[in-house]
Parts: C-alpha cells; structure tokens; sequence
C-alpha cells in the first residue's frame, strides 16, 4: 500500500441534514495525494480502451479527457503532476481497481475532509471553513501540482484546495432532483460568494460538495473533479500498515 495513509476507525456526524445521525468509519488506508495526470497517463498506455478516443460512450460523456491529445498525451500547459480531472465515475473505478484499491465511501472521504492540520474534526474552526469556501471561488486550481496544499491530520493532502473528488456512492445523498443540464456550465457548480458573510460556514461548505454531488451523473467529466483511491483494511493487512 505505497502512498497511503492509514485512517484509524471512528465516528462523525454529517452535515447534511438536521436529522444526521453519528456514522461509523471502519479503519481503512486512503491515497495520499489525488491521482496525478502521470498516474493516470499510465494507467491509459496499459488499459487504451479508457483512451479519450476508444472509451465507449455509455461511460464518459463528450468532456471525458478533454485536456489530453488522442493518443494518450497531455495537451500544451498541462501539468503531469497536477490531479487527473475530467475523469468520469467509471474511469476512476476502473483505476482503482486496477491498483487492487476502490473508490473511498462518501462518509470515508467526509471523515478525512474535516481534519485540518492538527485537528480531526475541524469543523468548528472558523479559518478551516474560510479556507475551503476561498477555494470554492478560486479558478484553475485544477492545474496546481498535488501535494500544495497543507497536510491534515491523518497525512493526507489536498482534500480541500485543488479539485473535487469521486466517491463510490456520490449521489446517495440528494440534494434536489434536478442534475446539470449543461456539463460545460462548471461556473455553476462552484459559486461559494454567497457563502461570505454566512453565519454557518460549517454547514455552508459541506453543502456545496453535497449539492455537487447531486448534481453529477456517473458518465459526466468535470474539470475541476478528480479522484483518489482507498482501500480496506482487514485483519489479514493490520500487521502490514507499517509498510505504508
């Protein structure tokens, strides 16, 4: 498990409801960065049939890979090191299942995204919330080479900062019934300024990412959405978490 951080077992709240209940997270490994344009370029040379050009259309719509050349390369002023984005769901899966890994949980990757740097639950921190609503406005922080923003709590980074991610169950939560019309539209699913100014910025910012979620279907690829893969951890791997 080479880049991955162990996350111990516990319990959060979600903010997604007055009526949320405490959710358990059994002890699980996640990635520490987000997949970066040279992981997945790799994973491209190996599977082609996830190529821009050879992907069947029931599994990426028309933004599937649009910052890539055909053959597999990335176009002008891309960065290897920047996270993969206009990945669809499917694609992601498939990665990670390549790396005998899966997409995190929905609650896994909620309970990760609430540290701060020295804090598992941060959430009641006025500057932890402040920081991930000037990220919601902050444009083309998709091209910023992973590992620039600060590492939490649990040794990961770039939850909050760079680009959104897929989880393995995204649109459990709904927040309307109405999913984007026009996937070139991104501007509107990233408007954090009315956000300023609002006396629950907790609940503010967890309710952007569940509204996007909602507004997402698996086919879809979003420039500012990419990816990280988990894994589980059973009795048989306890006693390897050192080799992480």
């Amino acid at each position: 498990m080479e880049n991955m951080a162990v996350i111990e077992k516990g319990s959060y709240v979600p903010l997604y409801g007055r009526d949320s209940v405490k959710v358990r997270i059994d002890r699980f490994a996640l990635d520490v960065y987000p997949v970066t344009n040279a992981d997945f370029k790799k994973f491209l040379k190996e599977y082609p049939e996830w190529q821009k050009d050879k992907v069947k259309a029931l599994f990426a719509d028309g933004n599937y890979l649009r910052h890539w050349e055909a053959n597999g390369s990335l176009k002008k002023g891309e960065s290897l090191k920047a996270p993969v984005t206009n990945v669809s769901y499917f694609a992601a899966k498939k990665y990670c299942e390549c790396q005998d890994k899966r997409l995190p949980t929905l609650d896994e990757w909620e309970y990760v995204a609430m540290a701060d740097e020295t804090t598992a639950d941060a959430r009641v921190k006025d500057s932890y919330n402040e920081f991930i609503l000037s990220w919601y406005e902050k444009p083309n922080s998709f091209n910023q080479e992973v590992g620039s923003t600060f590492k939490n709590y649990w040794n990961i980074y770039d939850m909050h900062g760079l680009v959104w991610e897929w989880t393995s169950d995204f649109n459990s939560v709904m927040i309307s019934g109405e999913s984007r019309r026009d996937v070139d539209q991104d501007n509107n699913l990233f408007c954090g300024s009315a956000a300023i100014g609002s006396s629950d910025l907790m609940n503010y910012a967890a309710f952007m990412r569940y509204a996007f979620r909602g507004s997402i279907k698996a086919n879809y690829g979003v420039r500012n959405l990419g990816f990280r893969c988990a894994k589980t951890i059973n009795n048989q791997t306890k006693q390897n978490d050192e080799d992480l």
